[in-house]
């Protein structure tokens, strides 16, 4: 890519961050001031293992796409994911997210599929009274776009359609995900920024109140593959446009760290480390055998929120593992919250193109097609 390009690009990442920065510079990270918190959510299990956020990685795994839309790529032409969620409380999370490139107009499409069933609930009255039941669920349906730009760059943005039912409430919110990824194929380090849930509600849970706000992001991620080492390296950087997302509790009187040292001291200091960590999540995957990897990753802003202080236990650390087969890969996750207990995520990714063929119809699309995923 010549100078001219890169500093383009540069520039419009910047005037990117600028905007977000001052459009969201009274934000703070508070519980229960959004809607469409679902959208948070890792949509697979690999994103799990790693934290629950990444956006800077090449990994063959159509779900980073869902992360951020430049990574959907040619190499990850019809490709199918299909993840399940045991999560907390009985709540079940299902994904799919399905990926196709059209060579005729050098463009790779993603298509991506949420949804939360949160189960039935008895209604009652204030003095208990039972009425019956009712259920509540969310989804999100997404349409995303990626090309590329000159050698080592890609840009894309997902277009998304969120809904949520909650009781006799519903809402309706469009937003969009905007993204820019870097690979460079020579030295295997790659970049990715991302601003995710930029939109607005369109029907409102209330119709007398102002409209809720939604659960805007921007990601910083970057990624280090070792070409003699079977190890990649990864850090992700969250609500980089705040700087303050610790939550100030006046009671707290012990501060623990991943290390297990306390501070026992008067809750009065700056906590300018605790502040600053609590925007990243750290993540390391390694290649046990040639199809087998495994990953471990700590978010210091999930430990620091759900740990108890005499007994912090894993929270905050997540592990997988990923079978990488030539049609399919399967992915499990154990993510920790808190000591209350884990939660186990498993998904398989399917290369359609590679399972069966569709005739005519497949030879004019380019269904059995296969594509680098850089040029």
């Amino acid at each position: 890519m010549d100078r001219f390009k890169f500093m383009q690009l540069t520039r419009v990442c910047g005037i990117l961050l600028l905007s977000l920065s001052l459009y969201t510079s009274q934000a703070q990270v508070v519980g229960g001031q959004y809607a469409m918190e679902y959208l948070r959510l890792a949509n697979a299990p690999h994103i799990s293992a790693l934290g629950g956020m990444n956006v800077a990685n090449t990994d063959g795994d159509i779900s980073f796409a869902g992360q951020n839309p430049a990574l959907m790529r040619p190499g990850l032409h019809n490709q199918l994911g299909l993840n399940y969620n045991a999560y907390y409380s009985g709540i079940s999370i299902a994904n799919l997210i399905y990926g196709y490139h059209l060579k005729e107009i050098n463009t790779s499409f993603v298509l991506g599929v949420q949804y939360l069933n949160y189960g039935s609930f008895t209604e009652t009255d204030n003095i208990g009274n039972e009425y019956g039941t009712f259920h509540a669920a969310d989804y999100a349906i997404n349409l995303g776009a990626s090309r590329q730009y000159g050698k080592n760059w890609r840009y894309g943005t997902n277009i998304k359609w969120a809904h949520s039912r909650l009781y006799d409430k519903t809402a309706s919110a469009v937003l969009a995900d905007i993204g820019v990824n870097y690979f460079d194929t020579a030295s295997l380090w790659d970049l990715g920024i991302v601003a995710k849930n930029v939109g607005f509600m369109v029907d409102k849970y209330s119709n007398t109140n102002p409209a809720e706000p939604l659960p805007l992001d921007v990601q910083l991620g970057i990624s280090k593959r070792f070409k003699h080492l079977p190890l990649k390296l990864l850090a992700t950087v969250h609500h980089i446009y705040t700087w303050d997302i610790r939550y100030d509790n006046p009671t707290d009187a012990q501060n623990n760290t991943v290390f297990g040292a306390t501070d026992t001291t008067a809750d009065t200091k700056g906590h300018f480390s605790d502040k600053f960590f609590r925007h990243f999540i750290f993540g390391a995957e390694i290649s046990i055998a040639k199809r087998l990897t495994a990953t471990v990753a700590y978010n210091h802003l999930r430990r620091s929120e759900m740990m108890l202080t005499d007994k912090p236990a894993l929270a905050g650390f997540s592990f997988g593992l990923g079978i990488y087969l030539n049609k399919f890969q399967v992915h499990y996750a154990r993510s920790y919250y808190s000591l209350a207990g884990a939660y186990n995520e498993i998904g398989i990714n399917m290369q359609l193109n590679k399972l069966f063929g569709i005739g005519k119809l497949g030879e004019k699309t380019g269904w059995k097609d296969s594509y680098p995923d850089w040029e």
